[in-house]
This record gives C-alpha cells, sequence and structure tokens, in this order.
C-alpha cells in the first residue's frame, strides 16, 4: 500500500577507489577520509532536509556514488535510523545500495544487510576481463561472479549492470555476454550503452582519435536485441536503460521517472519538494565546510515554474514504457499540459509515440530514437 505522502531519499557516498575513464559522476579518488565527520555530516545534512520536509514516509532509500559500498555498515545503520526516525518507513521499503563486486567490499555484503539494506545494485559492467580492463574496472569476472553469488544469498532483491556497445564489440559476443548474465537470476538488470561524456578521459581519447564506440546502425542492432533478448527471458524493458521482471521494477528510480517528491543529501545531491529544486554542494570539501557552517550542504533552492515541473515530468516519464499521464501532470504543475505538447509532432510520428487518452507513451520502435523524439514533442525545457 501506497502512503498518502510517499518519498524518495537519496544519499551520495562520493568517494571510489579509482576513477573510471567513462564515468562523470559525482566521484572522487580518496586514499581515506575521516568516516565520523562524514557520517555526523550526512545526519546533519539529512536533518535538515527532514526538517523542511515534513508529513510524509519513505518508500525507498537509494545510497548511490561513487562507491556507497566503501561505506562502513554502521555508518548505512545511523543513515537509516535517523531516515526511520524523522519520516518513518512505508511497509516493504526499498532500501538500495550501489556496490562494487571487490572481495574487500563483498566481505561486508551481510554486515550492509543487517544495517537494513535488503536490494544491492552491482556494478559488474562486463563479464569479459578485456572489456573491464579497458572500463578501467578493479575487478575480473571470477571476483564479479563471486561477488554477486555472496550477494544473491544475502539480500532479498539484487540487480546488476552492464555496459554494452563497447569498441568492435560484435553483436554476436554482447547476445552471448547478455545470455550468461540472464543466466544468473537477478530480478533486475540495467543495461547501458557506452556513451563518451564530456570531461571523462573517454572524451579525450575520443576527441584525439584513439577510441571510436559502435557507429548508429551497430548500436541500434545491440539496442534492440538487448530488448528483445531480455523480454524473451522475463525481464522486459520497463525504462529505456532498465529491465526487470513484472513487480521487481527499482522502486526508487520509479520514484524519478513518475516524477514525485524526493530528498537528496550528501555532495552533489539533487531533490525535488514542494516546487523547488534542490542541489548540495559539489564539491566535498565544499559540501562538509556547508555543513558545518550552516548546518545543511545545500547550495541552491530554485523555484520551479508550473510549466517547468510540467515539462521535466514530461521528459522523465517518457523513458518509461508505461509513459506518462497528461491529466495527473497538469494537476501536478497546474497549468494547461497540453499546451506543452506538440500533437503535430505525435501526429506525425504514430509508430514512435502515441496517445491513448489522457497518456502518452513511446512505442517500441520509439525507444531507439527517444533522444531526438523528446525535443520534437515536448516543448519546454531540459530538466536540471
Amino acid at each position: 500500500m501506497i502512503p498518502d505522502n510517499p518519498l524518495a531519499l537519496y544519499v551520495h557516498w562520493p568517494f571510489c577507489v579509482s576513477k573510471c575513464p567513462y564515468c562523470d559522476f559525482n566521484s572522487h579518488v580518496r586514499a581515506s577520509v575521516d568516516q565520523e565527520i562524514w557520517r555526523d555530516s550526512l545526519l546533519a545534512d539529512l536533518a535538515h532536509e527532514a526538517s523542511v520536509l515534513p508529513g510524509h514516509q519513505l518508500t525507498s532509500i537509494f545510497f548511490g556514488g561513487g562507491t556507497p559500498s566503501l561505506m562502513p555498515p554502521e555508518t548505512v545503520a545511523a543513515v537509516l535510523d535517523a531516515a526511520e526516525r524523522h519520516w518513518g518507513f512505508a511497509p516493504g521499503i526499498e532500501i538500495t545500495l550501489e556496490a562494487n563486486p571487490s572481495s574487500v567490499e563483498a566481505a561486508c555484503f551481510a554486515d550492509l544487510a543487517a544495517a537494513g539494506v535488503n536490494r544491492v545494485s552491482l556494478g559488474l559492467q562486463a563479464l569479459d576481463n578485456d572489456a573491464l580492463r579497458f572500463l578501467g574496472r578493479a575487478h575480473d569476472v571470477d571476483e564479479s561472479l563471486a561477488a554477486l553469488a555472496i550477494a544473491q544469498r544475502v539480500f532479498p532483491r539484487v540487480s546488476f549492470d552492464l555496459i554494452y556497445a563497447r569498441p568492435d564489440q560484435p553483436l554476436a559476443a554482447w547476445t552471448a555476454e547478455l545470455e550468461r548474465a540472464l543466466a544468473f537470476g537477478t530480478e533486475h538488470l540495467s543495461l547501458y550503452q557506452l556513451t563518451i561524456e564530456p570531461g571523462t578521459r573517454f572524451h579525450t581519447e575520443a576527441a584525439a582519435g584513439r577510441l571510436t564506440i559502435p557507429d548508429g546502425d551497430a548500436a541500434a542492432d545491440l539496442f534492440e536485441a538487448t530488448r528483445a533478448i531480455t523480454a524473451a527471458a522475463g525481464l522486459p524493458a520497463y525504462e529505456i536503460s532498465n529491465h526487470a521482471r513484472p513487480g521487481a521494477e527499482s522502486r526508487h528510480n520509479l520514484a524519478y521517472w513518475r516524477y514525485q517528491t524526493y530528498a537528496g543529501v550528501g555532495p552533489g545531491a539533487h531533490g525535488r519538494r514542494g516546487g523547488l529544486a534542490t542541489v548540495r554542494r559539489k564539491k566535498p570539501e565544499n559540501w562538509l565546510a556547508a555543513v558545518e557552517r550552516n548546518g545543511h550542504g545545500l547550495e541552491a533552492e530554485e523555484p520551479l515554474a508550473p510549466e517547468t515541473q510540467a515539462s521535466e515530468a514530461l521528459l522523465m516519464g517518457l523513458r518509461l514504457r508505461e509513459g506518462v499521464d497528461l491529466g495527473r501532470i497538469a494537476q501536478l504543475g497546474e497549468t494547461d499540459v497540453h499546451g506543452l505538447v506538440d500533437e503535430r509532432a505525435i501526429a506525425r510520428l504514430p509508430d514512435l509515440i502515441v496517445r491513448e487518452g489522457d497518456r502518452l507513451r513511446v512505442t517500441e520502435a520509439g525507444m531507439l530514437l527517444l533522444d531526438a523524439i523528446l525535443p520534437e514533442v515536448v516543448r519546454v525545457g531540459v530538466p536540471a
């Protein structure tokens, strides 16, 4: 049963053992940090957010990063205890933690489960040792599979990530890798095409002509094969890159895509509450200083105009197979949502996007072209 005022909480842990060459997330390599200071600062940031966002009940918590499996289990437990005191937990709350599959981190899985984590998302990224070296990962396939086995014994729910459309990756090789992944029996897979993001080492390599990812046609073949294979295995795509058994979707990520209220604490964390977009200071040292000075790590609280909220909800919701309910979005943004939707564009693209009453959704064929469709159909802005 979903409470009347559901809330999703995101907790950012910004530290990693090493920086992957494809990663543009807010992650920083640190040999060590003062765990007591970080725990106390996270609790202070959390307490502030709870003070300005009362009357909600938590339906999901997500520890992301960085590498949150580097957090001491006692810190995770302290954050969960505080979150429950501030807001209360809805029955069946989903508590996810992202983890790398190193043997050191896997050794903490039982303690993380005892702290309250009931879902883990493993960053396997590939089932090929050459690919793992290319992706800058610190683990090999054997270590990955050992960690996955531990996770499946310890946590009720397990997901893992893979990156495909790697340089010179044949369709047959990816098909075999994906089928092997599906054979492990997890309920959820996040399958991402490799993209070259500005500011990453891969971006530098690509600009110098030393790195080339599959072209549009090859990438399209890989994408279509991915969706067909996962659907046949009983894990259809419910979002453009996420696949799950029915009922095993990530409830936390659905809160984002369905544009529900969510709070974010920790360096660089974003939130949406009461018509405000919130963002924490990104650099760890700046965030710590802000918490010490102000009692929270906020950098900005930006009011969102009704039409901005509606357009954000459209752009996020159209990533989902279920699409969006235009009536709900109109209530959310208190605006004429139909003015934000280009009906002529929808009429021009009947095979790619469809209206079914007040529901608007992108078709299976349209998901391949989602990045091109959204600017054609949604008139206003891109989410922050």
